[in-house]
Formats: structure tokens, C-alpha cells, sequence
């Protein structure tokens, strides 16, 4: 697992440990200080928390309750893969949503699984209530938190994201759907 335990930052802990510990620091940090977002307001995995606030006059207590409170939250969003498989078996009314690659979402996906593209992100803004049970998946888990705190950030407040992605669910719930990896062409 990861060398930085829950509530252990401090000023010394380097960004790349927060990344381990915190998948979605960077997110926080952005969204909140907008520093690591773009190349302008990047930080190096080896510089230390204390080092990016001084560098961009942040309050090092502030930033590290930020990063932890906003993993408490990241983690609230969460669904189990063994909550959405009763979900849709109870018939729950849910948008469940794919923030894969159309090739990922074309070779398995959960079944009643809709695509995220532009078109449905518009449909969904302009036409379902703000607090339609939204839930997304992607391949692992992390990047369909950044398409949450999307939906979240346009009032839909009654968005989720299935722990762990497709992966987890195929592992857990329906070994029917094949795993799979993705290969970084490098």
C-alpha cells in the first residue's frame, strides 16, 4: 500500500507520497489553490507540501487538512461494486455512466451502461433533475471521480462512482465481463 498512512502529511511529506496515500490531491489542490492543474501552476512528485505552500504562499495546516478532508469527501462519493449490482437488481432508478474510452465501453461494459460523451454530458445537463442518482465507472476508479466532481460542480448532487471501476465489479459481482489492461504506449 501506500508509505503515507491516513492523517500522517506533514510539511515534509513530498507530493508524491500525498498522490500515493491521496489519488485525488491533485484534484483538491487545483479545484481549491489551482496549483499542479496545468504547466503553469505544476509542482514535481519530489517537492514537499512545505515547499509548494511557500512557493505559492499557502498555509501548510490549511493545505493538509484540504487534502484530507477532501479524500474523506472522494471517499464518501464511493459506491461498492456489490451496492451498484443491488441497485440494478432492485431496479433503482440510477443513470449509470461510462467515463471510459468508446473502445473500453464498446469491448465490456456494465450492463445499461451509457457512454460519457459531449452529446450525453449536454442531454444530462440540459434535461435530467439535479438530483437524478448518478453513478460512474471507469476502468479502475480514478478518473471517473474527476468526471463526478464535474457533474457535482454543475449542482448534480446526487452523483457517485463505483469503487474500483469495471475492474472490480467483473471481479466481484459479474465474472462474466471480461478484465482486462490498459498498455501505455510509451
Amino acid at each position: 500500500m501506500s508509505s503515507v498512512p491516513a492523517s500522517s502529511l506533514s510539511p515534509d511529506t513530498t507530493l508524491a507520497e500525498v498522490l500515493r496515500a491521496y489519488p485525488g490531491a491533485q484534484r483538491a489542490l487545483f479545484a481549491r489553490y489551482h496549483v499542479g492543474g496545468c504547466s503553469a501552476c505544476a509542482y514535481q512528485p519530489t517537492e514537499t507540501i512545505a515547499q509548494l505552500c511557500v512557493r505559492n504562499q499557502l498555509s501548510v495546516p490549511e493545505v493538509i487538512e484540504h487534502i484530507e478532508s477532501s479524500h474523506g469527501e472522494d471517499i464518501r462519493l464511493q459506491v461498492s461494486p456489490q451496492e451498484l449490482a443491488e441497485s440494478l437488481k432492485a431496479g433503482a432508478e440510477l443513470k449509470l455512466l461510462d467515463a471510459r474510452t468508446r473502445e473500453e465501453h464498446e469491448a465490456v461494459k456494465i450492463p445499461g451502461a451509457v457512454l460519457v460523451t459531449q452529446e450525453q454530458v449536454q442531454e444530462a445537463f440540459n434535461t435530467w433533475p439535479k438530483e437524478t442518482l448518478i453513478v460512474l465507472y471507469d476502468h479502475t476508479g480514478g478518473r471517473s471521480m474527476d468526471v463526478a466532481a464535474y457533474f457535482l460542480g454543475h449542482g448534480f448532487t446526487n452523483t457517485r462512482c463505483l469503487a474500483g471501476g469495471i475492474d472490480a465489479y467483473s471481479r466481484e459481482v459479474d465474472p462474466s465481463l471480461p478484465r482486462y489492461r490498459v498498455e501505455i504506449e510509451g
